[in-house]
């Protein structure tokens, strides 16, 4: 492991080390954290959540887990039901950077602790756990970059616009691209993290650039799965190099099986632990991270088996 993962695990584990993961002394009012989530019919949100479900579950802690179902006008009314059912902190995974702000703003307003997981917003909340996105897309089309040996044309796949991970993976790719003239961003166009989205966004590219294509760049898995569907439907995925983000299991499985060429893995799952934790730590007043980031890896056919169930 490198020397930044190691210092994201111990920051992880530092709950634990300073004594505020067990439940709480019998007796004592159990802590009651709203969460916000942008959106849990997506894998990687679903995991995210079932991991501060089983934090929270270790930490005598009450979560009331509300689906703004990519909605940022309805994640600011829940962070208002948040305020007025009196909750002890606030956990949000924000739909969009400058929509979902007023909701951090009334948070800290009401004097709730709130802590932004997985995703970011222009206001700045009481604490942030994530990971960098911008290094997501660099190490997505780094990857394109080495199999194209820096020449080729390469299409995007977007998600939700306005998103911090849209925003940042976006960036992130760019600035690779910028430093391989020889690489050609031919099409870009958002399919919204969706799967379906995707596969008739990919199926409209076989159409419009054939075999023009040598890569795609899909800034989540879910899209890369879509993308996949309607390559090998085509019978042109022999001909195109294909990355997505995220490492969720059906894109590892495809990875495996040879068929996706390559994800980066986000770990959804220590992104929630440490969002719990960082949420009680702060109502006990402890010492916390303002910022935790857990970096992205690069997931290939070579090392798909350590991140396999």
């Amino acid at each position: 492991m490198t020397k930044n993962t190691w210092a994201a695990i111990a920051a992880l584990a530092g709950c634990v080390l300073q004594g505020c993961s067990g439940r709480q002394p019998s007796g004592e009012k159990r802590p009651v954290i709203g969460v916000s989530l942008l959106n849990l019919s997506n894998e990687l949100i679903a995991t995210l959540d079932q991991s501060m479900e089983e934090k929270a579950k270790q930490m005598g802690v009450e979560l009331i887990v509300n689906d703004a179902q990519r909605s940022a006008e309805k994640q600011v009314q829940q962070v208002e039901s948040f305020v007025a059912q009196k909750v002890d902190a606030i956990i949000l995974n924000p739909c969009e950077v400058e929509a979902s702000s007023p909701a951090v703003e009334k948070a800290l307003a009401a004097g709730i602790p709130i802590v932004n997981v997985n995703s970011e917003t222009r206001a700045a909340p009481t604490a942030f756990v994530g990971s960098r996105d911008e290094e997501a897309g660099r190490i997505a089309m780094e990857y394109l970059a080495q199999r194209l040996n820096g020449k080729g044309n390469v299409a995007m796949m977007q998600g939700f616009l306005g998103q911090a991970a849209q925003i940042e993976r976006d960036q992130g790719a760019r600035d690779v691209l910028a430093k391989n003239p020889g690489m050609k961003l031919i099409a870009v166009q958002t399919a919204e993290w969706d799967r379906a989205k995707a596969m008739t966004l990919m199926e409209n590219w076989n159409q419009s650039y054939g075999s023009r294509i040598d890569a795609v760049f899909a800034q989540n898995d879910e899209m890369a799965m879509g993308a996949l569907i309607a390559l090998e439907q085509a019978k042109r995925k022999d001909k195109v190099i294909l990355a997505g983000v995220d490492a969720i299991p059906d894109a590892l499985q495809a990875v495996h099986d040879g068929r996706l060429d390559a994800t980066v893995f986000q770990d959804a799952r220590g992104q929630g632990s440490a969002a719990v934790a960082t949420a009680l730590k702060i109502l006990h007043k402890e010492p916390y991270e303002k910022q935790l980031f857990i970096p992205f890896q690069l997931v290939t056919k070579d090392n798909v088996a350590q991140f396999l169930k």
